[in-house]
């Protein structure tokens, strides 16, 4: 039976570095915390860093939420599991920095049960991490690729193939034809059935994910939050947000999830920028630092 209780405990010890580690970086601006029931079950805590010096935007959640019924961005996929009683845990946390040369970053980590009568239940494991740089270093998308092997490697030589790939098909804009960022890693669906894994296996690999997002976010944060920009600069990263925002709103598997769950809406759209622009047909110059992002764009390896 997995130990629910102990999944807690990591996800909210997750929840309070990440918020420490980016706290950090910030003199002035401070995390809002903001917990709140759902009354379907459950609950959580929202911490909110708004408008700082260095991250425009800082969400760090976490959720425990129960309910009688699956929705069906979470059944799906497993029609068995359709109608069933169920939990759900998770730290997600979103993260946009007011320099264009520092990404924007996304996390989540989560444990799913659902509890069918007269039979054990179904769980699994889900989360990864991604980037989104909008004037990319490729010694930076280097670097992050690398920390995201690195919590992999402890776990088989598949694993980081495998989640990375994962990333590149999921998160991708269709119409737009280009990926959201440069990846990373996305899993989903992780339980005994998988990799042979028992539960404290699969439990360990969410918390190795976890434990290195900090450790591929942070040192990106450090080098380039002070690099000088122009305000044209800024208006490409705010051009380029408008992407991450299509992808969220028209996507994305939590915040539908969350939605249809009837989930806390401040909280699911924590992910969305403050600031954000979309221009018609705006097209980059040839051979611009704008131009070059489109390298980016498209599944590659990386390492």
């Amino acid at each position: 039976m997995p130990d629910i209780r102990a999944i807690k405990d990591y996800l909210l010890t997750l929840q309070t570095q990440l918020c420490q580690a980016i706290q950090a970086f910030e003199p002035s601006a401070r995390f809002i915390q903001d917990p709140w029931q759902r009354p379907e079950g459950g609950g959580g805590i929202s911490c909110i860093l708004r408008h700082g010096s260095v991250f425009e935007s800082a969400g760090v959640n976490f959720s425990h939420v129960a309910g009688g019924t699956l929705p069906a961005s979470a059944s799906s996929q497993r029609l068995e599991i359709a109608g069933c009683r169920f939990e759900a845990l998770g730290v997600s946390s979103v993260i946009h920095p007011s320099n264009p040369y520092v990404p924007t970053t996304h996390m989540n980590v989560r444990f799913f049960i659902a509890h069918k009568e007269n039979a054990a239940p179904i769980w699994w494991f889900g989360g990864g991490f991604d980037l989104t740089p909008y004037y990319p270093f490729l010694e930076d998308v280097i670097a992050w690729h690398q920390t995201a092997q690195k919590a992999c490697v402890p776990f088989g030589e598949a694993i980081y193939p495998a989640y990375k790939a994962w990333a590149d098909k999921y998160f991708y804009l269709p119409h737009r034809q280009e990926t959201r960022g440069v990846g990373g890693l996305f899993f989903d669906d992780v339980n005994t059935a998988v990799w042979g894994w028992d539960f404290a296996q699969c439990f360990a690999f969410l918390q190795s994910v976890g434990n290195h997002f900090w450790q591929a976010y942070g040192p990106l944060v450090t080098q380039r939050h002070q690099h000088p920009f122009t305000s044209a600069q800024r208006a490409f990263q705010l051009y380029r947000r408008g992407r991450y925002v299509e992808f969220n709103l028209i996507y994305d598997r939590g915040t539908l999830f969350g939605l249809q769950s009837g989930g806390r809406t401040e909280s699911i759209l924590m992910s969305l920028p403050p600031q954000v622009s979309w221009e018609y047909q705006w097209q980059p110059q040839a051979g611009s630092q704008e131009a070059e992002l489109t390298h980016y764009l498209k599944p590659r390896d990386w390492i």
